[in-house]
């Protein structure tokens, strides 16, 4: 299972050049081992051992994954820092997240509270994904939305709140393109703002005389 976890790092990320670099540099890899051992003692009712880890490990990598969370393989964590994950998180296999990420919780709700994330998502910079609620296999959703609803399979989600933007039930490869994603509401006002110059051009032609109405000339 290390070397897996070594070989995503590769997969993932452009930068890494040896394995030596990934293991001594890459907090999200040393994040997420940590919370393999922290999650064995959890599991054994050890719980302030398990939080404990689960705390050291946060300050050394910036990196907060409750000991709770359920986390499958060859799960990747991009640079990590401000990355938050729930106690009743459980996140699938082939799942790559990045920095600022929150899997949490709307309140103070009991049971489950925090997202299920399914295989092969894949949750962009910044990205809030709050209450129990499922995102689907293959979906992304992009940076800095904020998402309260399930996301289904193979989507694609932006906004605040977040909106489904594609959805065409093909498996959608992991290379979202930060800087180029989708806007709903900058296409809602390209749409307004269309009907208002129709609704002038309308105004303007009344007014010339050039369309008859059954209202007296302006």
């Amino acid at each position: 299972m290390l070397k897996e976890d070594i070989k995503v790092v590769f997969e993932q990320d452009p930068a890494a050049r040896s394995t030596m670099e990934v293991v001594l540099t890459y907090s999200g890899l040393h994040a997420i081992w940590a919370h393999r051992v922290a999650h064995s003692f959890y599991k054994r009712k050890q719980f302030f051992l398990a939080r404990s880890i689960s705390q050291i490990s946060r300050f050394f990598t910036g990196i907060e994954i409750h000991p709770a969370a359920k986390i499958g393989r060859r799960f990747f964590i991009d640079h990590g820092m401000g990355v938050v994950i729930g106690e009743t998180c459980d996140i699938g296999n082939n799942v790559t997240i990045f920095q600022g990420v929150t899997l949490g919780g709307t309140g103070k709700e009991k049971g489950k509270r925090h997202p299920t994330i399914k295989d092969n998502a894949l949750i962009a910079t910044g990205a809030k994904v709050l209450g129990s609620i499922t995102i689907g296999e293959n979906s992304k959703v992009g940076a800095g939305s904020v998402v309260l609803h399930d996301v289904p399979a193979n989507s694609t989600v932006v906004g605040i709140p977040g909106k489904v933007v594609i959805q065409d039930g093909v498996k959608i490869k992991k290379d979202l393109d930060h800087c180029n994603l989708p806007d709903p509401v900058a296409d809602r006002f390209k749409e307004l703002e269309q009907e208002i110059q129709g609704l002038q051009n309308e105004l303007k032609q009344l007014k010339e005389g050039k369309i008859k109405s059954g209202y007296p000339t302006i």
